[in-house]
């Protein structure tokens, strides 16, 4: 008797793919159907008819057996395919590649070239922990790291606050209130070199735009050059960085503040709760995880701020304003000591690794 494909418990096209999938199911549920699914009787049988007439002669169940060794063993490559921990590797392998290109191999090459005493047209020899133990002992990069988390803790703080107000303002309905959101991200999309440029010429100690400002409202009698001492250019520096992470800030607020249900304040405001109370007992708790992840990303941007210290002062006044990633800079390419300029490169990663720790956890908790 021929048998229709349609007749089959299993159709030929499907393969070593519908056996598995019967037998995980018959695996799951257990008892006799189990076992007589990883017999494969069920699809033995169709094949013996097909194959065999009654489908119990020796011939026919020859036959049925290497039609079905045919079809559980068709291009093994596909049937791998199918499952879901291959396949999954696969995905993943492109991006894992480009990730081991980009990031993994130079933080290696950092790594070791901190360890050795290379330099400039020099491979240097393997030193191990000798160019830690030198930057240590200078006063500089103890001033720049100092520098560094003063900068990090005081533009943070800075820009929480003011991005935090900003979004309450914008998340009101008010006439423009889509142009006012769409203008707050200019400081974000500029280019940081060229906004930077913009602030070295309004903190010119000659032609500052902010000091004719001041002299014209009597504030001040004669041009102050911001960048011309030490605590005026951390404090400049501190100032522009806020300004150019505000809208970082304000747009993860304004998102998480779209995301509060109004029945939370309506239901507040029928028990008598303030503004300042319906913020403290419902706006900032609903705000508290993207805080978490808004504060660790931003520090850790500018932790590793480079472009606007190095466009606006390069370190000056007298190494007033360095941090590690300039300092390096100077050491490594200026200065030519690799091995010195790499150990000084890799020491904030102690204090990313933490940043990177609670941004993880966060994430988790979300």
């Amino acid at each position: 008797m021929d048998v229709e494909p349609e007749h089959h418990a299993v159709p030929r096209h499907d393969g070593r793919r519908e056996v598995r999938r019967l037998q995980r199911e018959a695996g799951q549920s257990g008892g006799t159907g189990a076992r007589r699914v990883r017999d494969r009787r069920h699809v033995r049988g169709p094949l013996r008819e097909q194959h065999g007439g009654e489908g119990r002669d020796r011939q026919g169940r020859k036959a049925a057996g290497d039609h079905l060794q045919a079809l559980t063993e068709r291009a093994p490559f596909l049937a791998r395919l199918d499952s879901p921990r291959v396949l999954g590797y696969l995905l993943v392998a492109p991006a894992a590649l480009l990730l081991l290109g980009l990031l993994a191999y130079p933080l290696v090459l950092g790594v070791w070239l901190s360890l050795t005493s290379a330099t400039l047209g020099d491979p240097g020899v393997f030193v191990g922990l000798k160019n830690y133990a030198t930057i240590l002992q200078d006063p500089i990069f103890r001033g720049a790291a100092g520098f560094a988390v003063l900068y990090t803790v005081c533009a943070e703080i800075g820009k929480l606050t003011l991005g935090l107000a900003l979004a309450l303002l914008v998340n009101q309905r008010f006439r423009g209130y889509r142009a006012a959101r769409s203008l707050m991200l200019l400081p974000w999309v500029a280019p940081t070199v060229l906004s930077a440029l913009a602030w070295l010429w309004l903190l010119d100690p000659q032609f500052s735009a902010l000091s004719w400002l001041l002299i014209k409202l009597h504030l001040i009698r004669s041009n102050i050059d911001f960048l011309g001492n030490a605590w005026g250019a951390r404090f400049s520096l501190i100032a522009v960085n806020i300004w150019r992470g505000l809208p970082y800030f304000a747009i993860g607020y304004l998102a998480g503040l779209q995301g509060i249900p109004k029945d939370l304040y309506e239901a507040a405001a029928i028990d008598g709760a303030s503004g300042w109370q319906s913020f403290r007992r419902i706006t900032w708790p609903l705000l508290a995880p993207i805080t978490t992840i808004l504060v660790a990303f931003s520090s850790i941007f500018t932790l590793t701020d480079f472009q606007l210290i190095w466009t606006m002062t390069r370190g000056g006044p007298t190494d007033s304003t360095q941090v590690f990633t300039t300092l390096a800079y100077q050491r490594a390419i200026t200065g030519g000591q690799l091995g010195e300029g790499a150990a000084i490169a890799v020491a904030p990663i102690v204090f990313m690794i933490v940043l990177a720790f609670f941004v993880v956890r966060a994430v988790r908790e979300r």
